[in-house]
């Protein structure tokens, strides 16, 4: 599953990233089928079903781009970006590519597999699935659709806005409703994609640049109060955490949310009107983003115990479990104070596509 994820992200030729992108499937079908929850069958089922599907539209996108007009096929990322289509093709291809990207991001309404995969998933799969699987189909809008379709993307930047914006409230709302722990961070990762499908939609380089089951037994919130007084160093950790999520000024959210405000700000193909209407959804969903996170920390960890079948296993973090994520606080913080520290890196492949 690495070498597939690592495989992704280092690929120079369309026909790679389709393999790469196909190979990292497999494990996670089989982690969640063999080590998820009580309906892991259900959930594996649903998610190899609906990304193997969506990867087909991967397959078909790049062919048309490889064997469109020219004596000699390729599929090399720097050829390719020197081709030219038909502005009608280049939409049925970027909707090609968008389609299989919709599902992995995942953009509503194609999302129906994440919260069920969360559900069940080992708690190390869903760490996975958050933090990388997502993100491959953002990198795939922008490495080949924003890069190689640009006239179509800029067609389609305004719906991707759009659909950004309302997946940010709907999720949010959605995120509020649930009462597994699992699900509520699902539809919390689905709802912030929408700010990463704003910040791909802005067509702007500021926009662009922009652990409990297994201490508790349990992932129902309504059988967790309490808790923090029982595992003081996991409730300081989770804590920070979710202020990350949430944007708190300082931390590497709040950066990466204002860019992608700035961003749109600073389209200037937007309406004044379009802009406002924007902001103003976007501010909704950050608004509903603490209500949703601050509400799960409550349950989780502040009022008093509802189970007293939950003391045996309550056990704080131990030291390697303290390191590892000291490990990973500590770019969050390093990013929110200076967040040049990681934009100089991809700078100026960024401005390369505004060129």
């Amino acid at each position: 599953m690495y070498s597939g994820q690592i495989g992704l992200f280092a690929s120079q030729d369309i026909l790679l990233f389709f393999f790469m992108w196909e190979l990292e499937l497999l494990p996670v079908y089989l982690l969640l089928a063999m080590w998820g929850g009580k309906r892991r069958l259900y959930a594996a089922t649903k998610f190899i079903l609906y990304t193997a599907a969506g990867s087909l539209f991967i397959l078909i996108g790049g062919l048309i781009m490889a064997f469109y007009n020219s004596n000699e096929s390729t599929f090399d990322f720097q050829l390719l970006i020197n081709k030219t289509y038909p502005l009608e093709l280049e939409i049925i291809v970027y909707l090609s590519f968008l389609i299989a990207y919709a599902v992995k991001l995942p953009i509503i309404p194609f999302h129906t597999w994440l919260p069920d995969t969360h559900g069940e998933a080992h708690y190390s799969t869903c760490m996975l699935l958050a933090g990388i699987l997502l993100k491959m189909g953002a990198y795939g809008l922008i490495r080949i659709n924003m890069e190689l379709l640009p006239h179509a993307h800029s067609f389609f930047a305004p719906w991707l806005v759009i659909l950004g914006a309302i997946q940010i409230v709907y999720a949010a709302l959605t995120s509020l409703s649930q009462r597994n722990l699992k699900r509520r961070i699902a539809y919390s990762s689905v709802s912030h994609m929408g700010f990463v499908l704003i910040g791909i939609g802005s067509i702007t380089n500021l926009g662009l640049n922009g652990i409990s089951y297994d201490r508790t037994r349990t992932l129902v919130l309504d059988q967790m109060g309490g808790i923090g007084t029982s595992m003081p160093k996991i409730f300081t950790l989770f804590s920070s955490c979710s202020m990350a999520s949430l944007a708190l000024p300082g931390m590497s959210g709040f950066i990466a949310e204002l860019m992608i405000f700035l961003g749109v700000i600073d389209n200037p193909n937007y309406s004044f009107l379009f802009k406002i209407i924007i902001i103003i959804i976007q501010g909704i969903g950050i608004i509903l983003t603490p209500i949703y996170l601050l509400s799960m920390l409550r349950q989780m960890f502040y009022g008093y115990k509802f189970s007293n079948t939950l003391t045996p296993y309550l056990m704080d973090a131990g030291p390697r479990e303290i390191f590892i994520l000291i490990c990973l606080f500590f770019p969050i913080i390093s990013i929110g104070i200076y967040p040049n520290f990681v934009l100089s890196i991809w700078n100026s492949k960024v401005n390369f596509l505004f060129i």
